[in-house]
């Protein structure tokens, strides 16, 4: 069956000085009986089924000059010819190859055949004076109508196809250049993306990087100051809290604009996150200067801003540090700007301070502390110390609490008391517990893996990170990622955190209880907990505190309230641990008393990973099954492992 591109009609050119040729050419090629069969050959051999091949359409031309005109012509129309037969001698006009010569450049994609009875060039001769050898063939007269016909029908569908190729090879590079520049303008859009904030538009801190890392190289060439500002919004959390996200964000873009309208076109105002603002002001610039954009930029914050149909004003505390006096490097000038704004929330805020020397030193502590937290949390400085929870009778280490512990490059190990709290204020406790929880969890399965008996592991949760609304799913990501079994987390709350809120609280613990996940109160008889909703809450264990701890040798009514809390738990069939343990005589009242379990400094300190491994194999006790009588004795029988 013919194909698409046999049914083609193709357009062929005849330049030839003698009519006669052009009446056989036709014949050949135009005529329409040259597929049929005579009456004997189908008595011969049968019908036979007519062969349909292409269609030719066949123009004629006198002289070369004529030939090339009329491919002018139907090139202008879309309409080009595929093949031209070509004489060589046609006076008194041009050759054939002078047609050839002019013809190809007219369309160089015409196939060519020369026909002609005269050999006065021979084919080395044909090619180094036209070339093109694929797209020319020689055929000498008096010629068959067969080698016409073929030749026709192969340089057609050769010309067919290679049209086809440069078009097909034109729309690819079409797409590529569609492509290609699309990939330009999304990698264009990708690089303000990484280098600009998402909410307000103005440069982020890697932007800002680059620019004050260029001030720095122009002002050592010009030996000038430029200076730094930090802008922080007051009282910023009460309006997000109390009017919602979107019309904190809403304000946000609004100081953006304000900010960018107070400084010079040369100068950068970038947002470091959030309410938190830096400008750059570019140097030369005197302090006198740099204090008066300061000032502008508290002016343009004076008129109020519309948000969900009230009136709110916000006022910013404004710090200033200056390049060389003040600081060498970014981090060294955030960090002084940062003290001077402090400093300026200090003095009443909504003013501007420039950094000074004379700034209190507690002020300037706390200011670096929360600095080296953020780049301490991002350079991975933190490390978990494990403690042991020893069983009171048998004295097996049951279990270790994973305590955050800060190896400072410069002040060395710091403890948690000394910068808990900081982190606290500034925003950092909940991504410094979500790393605590990953990271326990991860060498909890280690200890496994290296061949130590499985072990729980309990972690401390924050009040605000108990209040997360994803902490269900963080800790379901942080055993996934360890691939440990759930039974081998703890978690450990206060009871404050627990009874701030004791429905929903009921709720987030069931959830983890569900997971088979280890739940404990921690800090137990220092809160106000109420007996109904202790019943109510999935629990596995009581931390009695260590303030009653500490003096129930000495004081007959820490003793009494140890026992007491004993007592309760065991009737709500929770296992009780008792911590800040120091002595044998707590260690043997403690046993007296019925507690399950222990830890503090009588049995070990907090030891690194591998120490904390060491003791357990030292310890040699090996865990003992747990009975179903004993797993009756605790609300979950995960607690009495």
């Amino acid at each position: 069956m013919a194909t698409e591109a046999d049914l083609l009609i193709h357009r062929l050119l005849m330049i030839d000085d003698n009519p006669r040729i052009h009446e056989d050419y036709r014949k050949i090629l135009a005529g329409r009986d040259h597929g049929k069969v005579s009456g004997a050959e189908a008595a011969l051999f049968g019908e036979q089924t007519t062969q349909e091949g292409p269609t030719f359409d066949v123009d004629s031309a006198m002289q070369g000059r004529d030939g090339v005109e009329r491919a002018r012509r139907a090139l202008d129309e879309g309409r080009p010819y595929s093949v031209a037969f070509v004489d060589m001698r046609m006076p008194p006009g041009w050759d054939g190859l002078e047609t050839i010569e002019q013809l190809w450049k007219i369309d160089s994609e015409v196939q060519v055949v020369v026909c002609s009875a005269y050999t006065d060039y021979d084919w080395l001769e044909l090619l180094a004076r036209l070339g093109h050898s694929d797209k020319l063939i020689v055929i000498k007269k008096p010629f068959e109508p067969i080698e016409i016909l073929q030749s026709a029908s192969a340089l057609s569908r050769k010309w067919q196809n290679a049209r086809a190729l440069k078009h097909h090879i034109e729309s690819l590079e079409r797409a590529v250049t569609d492509r290609t520049r699309g990939l330009e303008a999304a990698n264009r859009q990708l690089h303000h993306l990484a280098s600009h904030d998402a909410l307000t538009g103005l440069p982020n801190r890697l932007l800002l990087d680059d620019r004050v890392a260029q001030a720095i190289a122009q002002a050592n060439r010009q030996g000038h100051e430029f200076a730094l500002l930090v802008v922080d919004l007051d009282r910023f959390k009460l309006i997000n809290d109390s009017l919602g996200h979107r019309a904190g964000d809403d304000l946000l873009r609004e100081v953006a604009q304000r900010l960018k309208s107070a400084v010079r076109a040369v100068d950068t105002t970038a947002r470091l996150g959030g309410d938190e603002f830096v400008i750059l002001v570019d140097g030369p610039v005197t302090r006198v200067e740099a204090v008066a954009i300061g000032r502008r930029a508290t002016d343009v914050m004076r008129p109020a801003m519309r948000l969900l149909g009230i009136d709110v004003h916000i006022s910013p505390s404004i710090g200033i540090a200056f390049y060389p006096g003040d600081g060498a490097t970014v981090d060294a000038l955030l960090a002084r700007a940062d003290a001077a704004m402090y400093s300026a929330k200090e003095r009443g805020r909504n003013n501007v301070q420039c950094y000074a020397e004379g700034m209190t030193t507690a002020t300037q502590d706390r200011v670096r502390l929360e600095s080296e937290l953020h780049e301490a949390l991002r350079s991975g400085q933190f490390e978990l110390h494990y403690q042991p929870k020893v069983d009171t009778t048998s004295s097996r280490i049951n279990s270790a609490e994973a305590l955050i512990r800060w190896r400072h490059p410069q002040r060395g190990l710091v403890s948690p008391k000394d910068f808990i709290p900081v982190a606290e204020e500034c925003g950092l406790l909940d991504a410094i517990g979500e790393w605590v929880l990953f990271e326990a969890c991860r060498q909890g399965k280690a200890w496994q893996q290296e061949g130590l008996r499985p072990m729980r592991v309990a972690v401390n949760l924050a009040p605000s990170q108990f209040r997360l609304a994803n902490l269900v799913e963080q800790i379901r990501r942080a055993l996934e990622a360890a691939q440990l079994d759930p039974q081998y987390l703890e978690v450990e709350l206060t009871e404050s955190a627990v009874m701030s809120d004791a429905q929903e609280s009921i709720v987030i613990l069931e959830s983890i209880s569900r997971m088979g996940v280890l739940v404990s109160v921690d800090d137990f008889g220092t809160g106000y907990s109420s007996m109904s909703y202790l019943r109510r809450f999935p629990i596995d264990k009581l931390k009695i505190d260590r303030c009653f701890v500490t003096e129930m040798t000495r004081r007959p009514e820490d003793a009494s309230i140890v026992r007491a809390i004993i007592s309760l738990a065991h009737s709500l069939h929770l296992k009780v641990v008792a911590e800040g343990v120091e002595t044998p005589e707590q260690l043997a009242l403690l046993t007296e008393l019925g507690c399950d379990q222990y830890q503090g400094f009588y049995f070990s300190p907090a030891l690194l990973p591998a120490q904390f491994a060491d003791l357990v194999k030292k310890s040699g006790v090996q865990s003992p099954t747990l009975t179903e009588e004993e797993a009756a004795q605790t609300h979950s029988k995960l607690a009495g492992l």
